[in-house]
């Protein structure tokens, strides 16, 4: 027991009272000056915290990778089957009651809903606030409409195949069914659309309503009530309309053209425009221009410009990162170079790198991004500020070797749903006039890019120069230089004379000839050498004409490669994982290659034209 005196009760009764009066006084110091009523937490989201939830989910949705988009889609489809079924078997059984008929209607969309699965009417929404905010531009919204719809369609039929050559129906339900495939057709081209056109507007409406609510029956609840309301109201919904004229055309009782240009496609317009108009655009409007304060670092800074937002692609710059906490840069003189890293503790070689060569070249800054990939994350303030932190922290310990060469340095945290895409968008934006990256082949950041990074490649140019070490380690004491000249060798020889005057390595330069022409390649070689600075190199010609067999051969007595790269170009080989594999898979030394930004058509690109 302590010798000190008991607590005044008195006392305790006075803190609890000074607290109570705290907390209502925060309470009646609100924005809007109402008084303290209820609970201090709010049991609902506001109109903004509900968008900011729509475009954080949406950005998701918007940078997935087609075939998760598609098999997403294809398994909403599928469940959509599961709708048909039962409501064509309830409406057999109670001879087309419209209430009792209807009931189990929205079971499958409560698995798309609940289950996360792609659903076109249910995608109105997301993508279309995300472009609205000008974070994704139209042409991304249009590719993930497109897939979603194309799977959502082959879901649907292949349902309705099973419906109706598995004997899944009672006779019943086949007649039923093959009512309500036909009845669509049947209706006015007019009506169908404007009787879709409230479905797409009770669809969106769900949406909204769904990222509003806290618990999963409550979302249970709105979906059921919601969807109930289409068959009650004899509203057409394109993906449930899609499947049920599938199943009459499978059965022979409607033709494919005539299924799909008087039923489908006006249901897929008004579903459409109902969905955008109605609900979309009008629940944009009712947000405050805070709304993306806490959705996005800088939300309202880091929005496409109209150019992009009308024309960008379908990947590149179609959105912002969650987080970016760097600048853009102002053209200052100074040389700029870019090191894009996913772990500071393994990747201060590529750091090392980009700061020997940054010093050759006067007035320069080394600007170290650190991208970290995440599939999810929460969008509170305290997680973004979290991250940032913990980020800096480890870039503070990754400094040193570009200060020891005696260069300016910057550092920025990126946080993305994306990898290799951010690297493009990340150059151009800091005005790089080099970007020096690893590329692992197992545990890197990039060693699994997504498809868009492929076509970035192939459909622009480069920003800037381009160094990617492949490999866990940096070791210049040995450096091999394969060579048939072109501008992205240029690039290589100028590495390796920076390596030779920062580090001492030795340069060995490398050309294949074929069979019989040594001597000319010899000629060659040293010419080569006496234009790049590299006189004083070991000079080897391998006149065999196999090049990757003689760059492997060679590099089992170096401890870096130096490879520029093919006409095609090697970021697109990369990503592809089809870049020279007797050399990147083949040696055991690392490999560093060398790409400068060129001038080649798509078509060059694509085919390896020079």
């Amino acid at each position: 027991m302590s010798g000190s005196d008991p607590p005044d009760p008195t006392d305790r009764d006075a803190a609890r009272s000074d607290g109570e009066n705290s907390v209502r006084d925060a309470v009646e110091r609100s924005r809007s000056g109402a008084p303290a009523v209820g609970s201090v937490v709010r049991d609902r989201f506001s109109s903004d915290e509900i968008f900011q939830r729509i475009v954080a989910v949406a950005d998701e949705e918007v940078t997935s990778e087609s075939r998760e988009l598609f098999f997403s889609g294809l398994a909403a489809g599928f469940a959509i089957s599961i709708t048909v079924l039962l409501y064509a078997s309830l409406y057999g059984a109670t001879d087309g009651h419209p209430v009792l008929s209807a009931l189990l209607y929205p079971l499958g969309f409560i698995y798309i809903i609940i289950g996360g699965y792609q659903l076109y009417t249910e995608n109105t929404l997301p993508p279309v606030a995300l472009t609205l905010e000008r974070l994704a531009s139209i042409p991304a919204l249009l590719r993930h409409w497109s897939i979603v719809l194309v799977g959502n369609f082959t879901g649907g039929a292949i349902g309705a195949a099973v419906l109706a050559w598995g004997g899944v129906f009672s006779p019943e339900g086949a007649e039923a069914a093959q009512y309500l495939g036909t009845h669509g057709a049947e209706t006015a081209w007019l009506a169908l659309f404007f009787k879709a056109a409230f479905a797409g507007l009770i669809v969106a409406g769900v949406v909204w309503m769904v990222y509003a609510s806290q618990g999963t029956i409550s979302r249970v609840v709105v979906v059921y009530m919601a969807f109930l309301a289409i068959p009650i109201g004899n509203l057409f919904h394109v993906v449930t309309s899609f499947t049920e004229m599938s199943y009459v055309v499978f059965i022979g009782e409607l033709s494919l053209f005539v299924g799909l240009t008087e039923f489908v496609l006006p249901v897929l317009l008004g579903n459409t425009i109902g969905g955008i108009l109605l609900v979309t655009i009008v629940n944009y409007y009712q947000t405050t221009e805070h709304r993306l304060a806490s959705a996005r670092f800088e939300g309202v800074e880091r929005r496409l410009s109209v150019r992009e937002w009308l024309f960008g692609g379908f990947v590149g710059r179609s959105y912002v990162p969650l987080i970016d906490t760097g600048e853009p840069s102002v053209p200052d003189g100074r040389y700029r170079v870019l090191v894009p890293i996913s772990n500071p503790r393994t990747e201060a070689g590529l750091i090392e790198l980009a700061a020997a060569v940054a010093a050759q070249h006067g007035p320069a800054v080394v600007h170290v991004a650190h991208v970290v990939q995440v599939p999810d994350i929460e969008y509170g303030t305290g997680q973004r500020d979290r991250i940032v932190a913990e980020s800096e922290r480890l870039l503070t310990d990754v400094v040193g070797p570009i200060e020891a060469h005696e260069v300016d340095f910057e550092t920025s945290t990126v946080v993305s749903h994306r990898s290799i895409e951010e690297i493009f968008e990340a150059a151009d934006r800091e005005n790089a006039d080099l970007v020096v990256m690893g590329w692992g082949r197992d545990d890197q950041l990039w060693g699994s890019p997504r498809a868009e990074g492929v076509v970035e490649e192939l459909t622009s140019q480069l920003p800037c120069d381009f160094l990617v070490l492949e490999g866990s380690e940096l070791d210049t004491s040995r450096i091999l230089l394969p060579t048939a000249g072109g501008p992205d060798s240029e690039l290589s020889a100028e590495v390796a004379r920076t390596l030779r005057s920062a580090a001492g390595s030795e340069v060995t330069l490398l050309y294949v000839a074929d069979e019989g022409e040594r001597e000319a390649g010899e000629t060659f070689l040293e010419g080569w050498a006496d234009d790049h600075d590299l006189a004083d190199a070991e000079i080897v010609v391998d006149d065999s004409g196999d090049v990757e067999r003689a760059i492997a051969r060679e590099a089992e007595s170096h401890t870096l490669v130096l490879l520029g790269a093919t006409e095609r170009g090697f970021l697109a080989r990369l990503v592809s994982e089809s870049v020279h594999p007797a050399v990147v898979s083949g040696v055991n030394c690392s490999v560093l290659l060398a790409e400068r930004p060129g001038n080649r058509s798509l078509f060059a690109r694509l085919f390896g034209l020079k």
